[in-house]
């Protein structure tokens, strides 16, 4: 339930539009509802201003498709992040609007309402293999309110592709960096720009990377100033960032 929607509730009450019994129907699950297996936080938009996230990593395919069965129709999209097909098949039987992205492994059940995307958001990546993490973060940038430009493959081994991006990064509000390797990416992005960097370590990387850890400390250790470091490989946790930056004035 959105604040708009509470609101609408409430007003309604007020008026005389909705009985006590009725407004007690429709708040049956605030905080949450309870799935024995899961409480879904209902609450969480009036809270925070964003619904809850369904982490698919962990969960059976049946768990993902009750969770998704009980989140979808409240007002607002759902998103499942590092969800698989199977999981995706069972969501189908109970939200057939549903999409599954492939590369950033994640579905999404789109609000019914159309809302009007707000420019801002940029993600880049330093590789072609750090794409399902920088598709992850632009996903959740999406459905959490912001339009995405996506510009990849532009890491500092050919300097002459960022720079060829120039223009696409001046504009942006706000910046996703992806990159694993040494992630020089990130501070050559924040030593050209005037607006926030969000920097996203891959686990992309040869021995001396160690999984990523040699991205994450370069990102924490960059000497340009305005940068953000998020988890190894968290491109949700940077969407979500990216797009509360950017939803503001």
């Amino acid at each position: 339930m959105t604040p708009a929607d509470l609101r609408q509730h409430l007003e309604a009450l007020q008026a005389g539009d909705l009985s006590v019994d009725q407004a007690l129907q429709l708040l049956r699950d605030l905080p949450y509802q309870d799935l024995g297996f899961a409480k879904l936080d209902h609450h969480r938009p009036l809270r925070t201003g964003a619904p809850e996230v369904v982490l698919g990593r962990g969960k059976t395919p049946e768990q993902v498709s009750k969770i998704v069965a009980a989140l979808a129709g409240r007002g607002h999209a759902v998103l499942v992040t590092r969800a698989e097909p199977a999981a995706y098949d069972l969501v189908l039987q109970h939200a057939p609007q549903a999409v599954f992205h492939p590369v950033a492994r994640t579905i999404v059940v789109p609000d019914a309402a159309s809302q009007e995307l707000r420019e801002g958001v940029l993600v880049l990546t330093g590789g072609t293999a750090d794409l399902p993490v920088a598709e992850e973060a632009a996903v959740t940038a999406e459905v959490m309110g912001s339009k995405v430009e996506r510009r990849y493959d532009v890491g500092v081994a050919g300097l002459h592709r960022l720079l060829d991006a120039l223009p696409a990064l001046q504009q942006a509000r706000v910046i996703v960096t992806v990159a694993g390797m040494e992630a020089a990416l990130t501070s050559v992005v924040a030593g050209l720009v005037s607006v926030p960097v969000v920097a996203v370590p891959t686990s992309v990387g040869y021995g001396a990377s160690f999984e990523g850890m040699a991205a994450l400390l370069g990102m924490l250790n960059s000497c340009a100033p305005g940068v953000a470091v998020v988890n190894i490989d968290n491109g949700f946790g940077a969407g979500y960032l990216a797009a509360q930056i950017n939803r503001r004035e």
